[in-house]
């Protein structure tokens, strides 16, 4: 019974860790929708009820997804972690390099 507590510990601070990496990683680059770059015109406060909540769920689901099909098919927690962890790394790769927030073009005068 030890065993199975240290499992699901083990597999609810992994989705914790990972939400939370997402969501410091995503955080920066929303920044600018949230306070609305020049005179705050261009806000998009989508961003928070779309955005975050995505982002975090895939932070979350993603790494504990490949936790647990690893840990089924190896039967070994260190395997398991270590793809959980790249999971997490290759994730948050891609949501650095695929989504940008939208930025207009400031006029200068």
């Amino acid at each position: 019974m030890r065993e199975d507590r240290l499992g699901c510990a083990g597999v609810l601070l992994a989705a914790a860790g990972a939400a939370v990496a997402a969501v410091l990683t995503w955080a920066p680059r929303a920044r600018v929708s949230v306070h609305g770059g020049f005179e705050g015109r261009q806000r998009d406060l989508s961003v928070l009820y779309v955005d975050l909540p995505l982002v975090a769920a895939g932070g979350a689901f993603v790494p504990l997804a490949v936790w647990l099909l690893t840990l089924r098919t190896l039967r070994r927690p260190w395997p398991a972690a270590a793809a959980a962890t790249g999971a997490l790394v290759l994730g948050i790769w891609g949501l650095l390099s695929w989504w940008t927030p939208n930025r207009p073009p400031e006029i200068v005068y």
